[in-house]
């Protein structure tokens, strides 16, 4: 898993969330780094009361904080924000187009914290950067497999280089299901536990087939083909035939399989010369949908075989 962080340059440079940032002072602690999504009004800190001071978390200040400094004596504000500012702050926001006060901007610029100014009202704002927040610092890994929406169900499959994982999903792309990524899966947690897959820039919609080469899906078949991002719902492990090895038989037991923390549905498929393997994901895709209603097949027949047991049969006592 990687750790990931953002710096407040990052942020600043972003245009995808409508954030409006602009940098008012400070520029030279453009390269701290945020690693969590929880933001702070300061409210308390204004007045010197620092206790509950979180210098990690963005600090915002709207209407209220920018007023309240404003109305204070400037003695006692100039002195109010150098304590604040001898934490180590991460950032000021300040908010709704206001202009802050000169000792702020003077302050800020002094002891290295950015200070940045937002057009939107501070309600707005906070749910736009803790949206943007949770997004940019979530827990993310990648892994070696192909990810394949099949019947709205997010597949991963796994398996050693070379055992078919690729020729499997050109097959279920050709049947009308969709690719999402091939050979290296990015993985994003997303809250509060689902896993959400795509591919990397530099491969998107393409696809490596032995003794074929690199083919790009979606020219190939079409938009209708491809995913940009699909959950994962289910992980299928395709494992080389092993005469020896005692395989599941009933599907009673549902095993997991942990990523990021999350765990999924886990299946492993035995490879070997005459299964259709492209069937057998599709079923087990249908499968899965099924259980989610509330129907588990082997479990059902596992009851039925039981209730059957109990039956003595007539004639069965002896005088």
């Amino acid at each position: 898993m990687n750790t990931i962080s953002l710096s407040i340059q990052d942020m600043l440079e972003d245009r995808e969330y409508g954030l409006d940032l602009t940098l008012l002072a400070g520029e030279t602690g453009l390269s701290h780094r945020l690693h969590s999504s929880r933001i702070q009004k300061p409210g308390l800190a204004l007045t010197g009361y620092t206790e509950h001071l979180h210098p990690d978390r963005l600090q915002v200040l709207g209407n209220t904080e920018i007023s309240y400094l404003e109305q204070l004596p400037e003695d006692q504000a100039i002195r109010f924000i150098a304590n604040l500012c001898s934490f180590p702050v991460s950032c000021f926001i300040v908010t709704k187009g206001l202009d802050p006060p000169w000792f702020l901007k003077l302050e800020a610029e002094k002891s290295g914290i950015p200070l940045l100014g937002t057009s939107l009202q501070s309600s707005t704002f906070i749910s736009l950067i803790t949206k943007f927040l949770e997004e940019r610092l979530l827990p993310t890994t990648n892994i070696h497999g192909v990810l394949v929406d099949v019947l709205g169900v997010g597949v991963l499959l796994l398996g050693k280089s070379g055992i078919g994982k690729s020729e499997c999903a050109l097959d279920l792309v050709i049947r009308g299901h969709r690719l999402v990524a091939d050979d290296v899966v990015y993985i994003k947690k997303k809250v509060p536990a689902a896993l959400a897959g795509q591919a990397g820039a530099a491969i998107q919609h393409l696809m490596e087939i032995r003794g074929l080469g690199i083919i790009n899906i979606k020219d190939l078949y079409g938009v209708s083909s491809i995913r940009e991002k699909k959950i994962i719902d289910m992980v299928i492990e395709l494992l080389e035939w092993d005469s020896t090895q005692e395989y599941d038989r009933l599907g009673i037991d549902d095993q997991r399989y942990t990523i990021l923390g999350v765990d999924l549905p886990h299946l492993k498929i035995p490879v070997r010369p005459g299964r259709n393997l492209t069937s057998i994901i599709e079923v087990a895709a249908r499968n899965h949908l099924l259980k989610g209603m509330g129907y588990h097949s082997a479990r059902e027949f596992q009851e039925k075989l039981l209730a059957r047991m109990e039956v003595r049969p007539l004639g069965d006592e002896v005088e």
